[in-house]
């Protein structure tokens, strides 16, 4: 009997690992939100990572998060890295940084993998601006990162929902900013979504 049972957890893991490598390695969710404010005002708050700590999901979750950070205090090449006991070790560095249009970045998280890229794409309309956050994560070989791979869209959607609410109430807090023209990127434009997020 026990042998049988051996045997069926055997088969079981290697149907598991064999069904992990079929996932897929790169997961991408992307997150679109409208915020009353104007670009000028919200694109500090992303390019600036000082600013992070008052709309960030992970940092809401974790106010004892421990932060640092280094190079320019915002734009491109500007980091910051973390110590947390339930959102995890990590860093982050701004990668591209056009005024009122995009801000990219990296994101590194300690034992989860290659670096993560995103980004968040800004599009003025008449009722402020629509925020477009976006992220693509490379969940590796392992078969357990696939797995986590599977979950993750759902977590990572639901953190970006908040973070864009969070990041639009505290804009309305922020003194109006000096104007700052940004370009055109070729592309569809963004559009505020018209339905509740699942």
């Amino acid at each position: 009997m026990l042998k049988k049972v051996l045997l069926g957890l055997v088969l079981l893991i290697v149907v598991l690992v064999g069904v992990a490598y079929l996932l897929p390695r790169n997961i991408t969710v992307t997150r679109t939100a409208q915020l009353a404010s104007s670009p000028d005002i919200i694109f500090p708050l992303l390019e600036t990572p000082s600013e992070w700590p008052q709309w960030s999901p992970w940092n809401k979750r974790d106010p004892n998060m421990k932060i640092t950070y280094s190079g320019p205090p915002s734009g491109q090449g500007a980091k910051w890295a973390w110590t947390s006991e339930s959102e995890g070790d990590g860093e982050m560095v701004i990668t591209e940084s056009v005024p009122s249009v995009v801000v990219n970045f990296e994101l590194t998280i300690v034992g989860m993998g290659p670096p993560s890229r995103g980004g968040f794409r800004l599009a003025p309309n008449a009722n402020g601006t629509v925020v477009e956050w976006s992220m693509t994560a490379d969940m590796g070989n392992s078969p357990m990162g696939r797995w986590i791979g599977l979950m993750m869209p759902g977590w990572l959607a639901k953190d970006f929902d908040d973070g864009l609410a969070a990041l639009d109430a505290y804009a309305k807090t922020r003194p109006p900013g000096e104007h700052i023209m940004g370009v055109e990127l070729p592309g569809a434009a963004l559009v505020a979504p018209t339905t509740s997020p699942p």
